[in-house]
């Protein structure tokens, strides 16, 4: 498991694109993991065979820990049959080459493996060692061999001649182990690989017929039985009463951050409900805008625009408390945070330097962090840094909220339902489109005072969005 940065120890493996016996490419992603910021696809940067996943889906494991292996397949010889008949000088054991089989750790290159195969018995058996040689064969890990044809006593004058042994099925180390897994005995296989090499196919295809005759071995005497037991049982909902999902992930570091910040920033909450019609309007004219083709342009991006004219207007709520050094950071750019709800968990990834864009910059950028987002994509390093947030409660049809700091930032704002209800305008009431706008602010280092002034600028944006030139 490759330190993907951040600090993080950890990450849960949350897909394999790869399986055992699978040919893997330098660069081939081969599989995804969730660490507690994102998820992450990790490449293998090898090529070879897949010898062997160490831990399935679902499971979190430690940065440095050996999640898969790879035979590369240097030094690797393909074994040859062995010959119709053998004198008694080839019969000779012979030592059979190291296996190069190298587990490979993604992102931490090759270890070397200090695995060796046995010396392999040759074919050619004595009849008073044959079954100290089964015997042996079945402890080096290798499909027993048939047993061998006794041989008749050498004649005194000529060179003794032993009836060679069946020949061990010619399969590669994956496809072995695959086998193995399935109970198929390679001898009973019927090879349709190069040179009568037995394939991954196969072993399936061995298993496919047992699989298929399970059913008709049932006897038929068993249907009326379950039948009749079915007919007396009692109906009763099988369905479980709780279900527990282990907390990990982007939900775990969720929690951990909201109640570090809950219980150590002191939080104070302001609302403001204002008439947003005329930039409802507003924005219904920015999607004709030849400006904004190809853009999503929707109310939070003129929320997101007016919050960055409040803050230019109040830099001192552009900060940070540094306990370690009791200092208050101010900072002279805004990485703006906009609260995601993901299948994962909330998440908060940011625009980096957003002060500095333009409206149509605004509107990519933001469509891009939350089609990321919703993809699952979104990098640890798009989710640092950020100074301030806009959480959108209002695409929940909720009117308002006290949302909690994101760890590290001065203020949140929460984006209510827009709704029509009745409202004086110009002495009259009137239907208008109406919204609620809740910030909270860590009082620390920023007072009442500040607070009210950043929330009030933001809704005189967005009652009379003229104000984003006046105030520019």
């Amino acid at each position: 498991m490759p330190d993907v940065g951040e600090g993080l120890t950890e990450a849960e493996i949350l897909k394999w694109y790869v399986k055992p016996g699978d040919t893997v490419t330098d660069g081939q992603v081969v599989c995804e993991v969730e660490t507690a910021k994102a998820a992450v696809e990790l490449p293998i940067p090898f090529d070879g065979v897949v010898h062997e996943l160490r831990f399935p889906e679902g499971e979190t494991v430690d940065v440095g820990t050996v999640i898969i292996s790879v035979d590369t397949g240097q030094g690797e010889a393909e074994e040859a049959p062995a010959p119709a008949a053998a004198s008694a000088q080839a019969a000779a054991p012979a030592a059979e080459p190291e296996q190069k089989r190298q587990p490979v750790l993604v992102g931490y290159g090759v270890a070397a493996s200090s695995t060796k195969r046995r010396p392999r018995k040759q074919a050619a058996v004595p009849a008073q060692g044959a079954a100290a040689g089964a015997l042996q064969a079945e402890l080096n890990g290798h499909a027993p061999a048939a047993p061998a044809v006794p041989a008749a006593p050498p004649a005194p004058a000529a060179p003794t001649v032993f009836a060679p042994a069946e020949a061990r099925p010619l399969a590669k180390p994956p496809v072995r182990k695959f086998a193995k897994d399935l109970g198929v005995d390679l001898a009973g296989v019927t090879p349709t690989g190069p040179q009568g090499t037995i394939t991954r196919e196969d072993v399936q295809n061995a298993v496919a017929p047992a699989v298929q005759a399970a059913p008709a071995a049932v006897p038929a005497a068993a249907a009326p039985a379950a039948f009749e037991a079915a007919s007396t049982a009692t109906a009763v909902s099988t369905a479980p009463l709780e279900t527990r999902v282990p907390i990990k992930g982007v939900r775990k570091a969720t929690a951990a951050a909201m109640v570090a910040s809950a219980f150590t920033a002191p939080h104070v909450t302001e609302f403001v409900t204002f008439d947003i019609t005329r930039t409802m309007r507003l924005v219904q004219e920015l999607k004709t805008d030849p400006a904004f083709t190809g853009l999503k342009v929707g109310p939070l991006l003129l929320v997101a625009k007016a919050l960055l004219v409040a803050i230019r207007r109040n830099p001192e709520i552009n900060a940070a408390w540094d306990e370690a050094n009791q200092e208050i950071v101010h900072k002279g750019y805004v990485n703006l945070g906009i609260a995601a709800a993901t299948p994962r968990g909330l998440i908060v990834p940011n625009i980096k330097d957003a002060q500095a864009k333009t409206l149509p910059e605004l509107a990519a950028s933001l469509g891009e962090l939350v089609a990321t987002a919703r993809e699952g994509k979104t990098s640890p390093a798009a989710m640092q840094g950020g100074t301030v947030t806009i959480t959108n409660v209002g695409v929940f049809g909720i009117d308002t909220g006290t949302p909690i700091l994101n760890p590290g930032e001065s203020a949140i704002l929460a984006f209510g339902a827009v709704k029509d209800m009745p409202w004086v305008h110009k002495g009259k009431v009137k239907p208008r489109q109406v919204t609620t706008l809740a910030l909270s602010f860590d009082h620390r280092l920023v007072d009442g005072e500040l607070g009210s002034k950043v929330l009030a600028d933001v809704a005189a944006v967005l009652e009379y969005p003229k104000r984003l030139m006046t105030w520019a």
